[in-house]
């Protein structure tokens, strides 16, 4: 994209406005030669930054444009790095937040087109939801009613398209930093009603992490975590609750044969795909163990109706699941 500069990009600062015609120019310069360096790339970031009226075909320039640089012209091609994750990151965000809608589909459409992407990225895209959720504001509550302490379906959907795409094609277990923001996000919504949605979804993303740390050899996040939440919602709270297990129950249950036995020659060459991962990344991965989710499970002094839902399932599972997530299971089936 050597041809960036011959456009009249300071004209367009100095307006503070994209149109069409000027979309058609830039995407012309970039089909011709792509972003090959930083510095153009900056200068698309300058753009979206300083204009106030953009061209509603903007958005979708920007995502693809960024997305080809930084995934496919930048080295490692195909991967990012933690260097490069960062950059993205201060272009996108201020003070760690994210303001724009299309911004957030541009983190999320780089995880997407990643084969493999540094855990903080997914991390730092994941915690975008849960401003939404914790705050009740943010690009994703623009225009919306719905109070602080709540999470919408299309938020929830989100977030399980989030989990994919950092998976890419592989079989990767949900990681710590991922499964972190999960339960932060699930204390924030724990004094509303329960969500089907998102407890179904909460208990897949935490059973994987419990199996994983148990040993076993988990499938692919999209079997593992795909939607199956339906639910008639009764009105009594304790209802409530019973049809959420016997939801839970009945949608794990699709799952469960997924999560085989692993030889020790398999677990030998997990470790050897995380640390292949690791070294191209520049960032460690570090997986959820059994101590580490036994300490987050009723960390407030209480367990949510997701939780509840949780320690039953583990309850069924204890005979399979590591020791120390055996002998939490009575404690907190009491708490429960």
């Amino acid at each position: 994209m050597s041809g960036l500069r011959s456009l009249p990009i300071d004209e367009i600062l100095a307006r503070g406005t994209i149109g069409l015609t000027d979309i058609l120019h830039l995407r012309r310069v970039f089909y011709e030669d792509g972003i090959t360096a930083s510095e153009e790339a900056d200068l698309l970031f300058a753009l979206n930054d300083a204009c106030t009226m953009r061209h509603h075909e903007w958005p979708e320039f920007l995502i693809e444009a960024i997305t080809d640089y930084i995934v496919f012209q930048e080295a490692p091609r195909g991967y990012l790095t933690a260097a490069n994750a960062n950059w993205l990151i201060n272009r996108v965000a201020k003070d760690g937040k994210v303001e724009r809608k299309s911004e957030l589909d541009l983190l999320v459409n780089v995880l997407d087109k990643a084969r493999w992407a540094p855990v903080s990225l997914v991390k730092f895209a994941l915690e975008q939801v849960k401003r939404a959720v914790v705050e009740g504001s943010g690009p994703l509550r623009d225009g919306k009613v719905l109070p602080a302490g709540s999470i919408s379906e299309a938020e929830v959907d989100l977030i399980r398209r989030m989990l994919y795409a950092f998976a890419g094609d592989g079989a990767v277990a949900v990681t710590r930093a991922e499964a972190d923001v999960l339960f932060e996000i699930d204390e924030a919504i724990s004094n509303g009603a329960p969500n089907p949605a998102w407890t179904d979804l909460f208990v897949k993303a935490v059973a994987n992490v419990m199996m994983a740390a148990s040993g076993y050899a988990v499938p692919s996040r999209e079997e593992a975590l795909k939607q199956e939440a339906s639910l008639e919602c009764p009105e009594e709270e304790t209802s409530m609750l019973t049809a959420l297990l016997a939801m839970v129950q009945s949608n794990l249950a699709s799952v469960q044969d997924a999560y085989l036995d692993q030889t020790a020659e398999e677990r030998a060459l997990a470790r050897l795909e995380h640390q292949r991962i690791e070294i191209i990344t520049h960032e460690e991965i570090t997986q959820a163990d059994a101590s580490w989710l036994v300490s987050r499970l009723g960390r407030n002094g209480r367990l949510s109706p997701s939780e509840k839902a949780l320690v039953a399932y583990m309850n069924r599972e204890s005979p399979r699941i590591h020791p120390t997530l055996t002998e939490a299971v009575c404690r907190l089936g009491n708490a429960a």
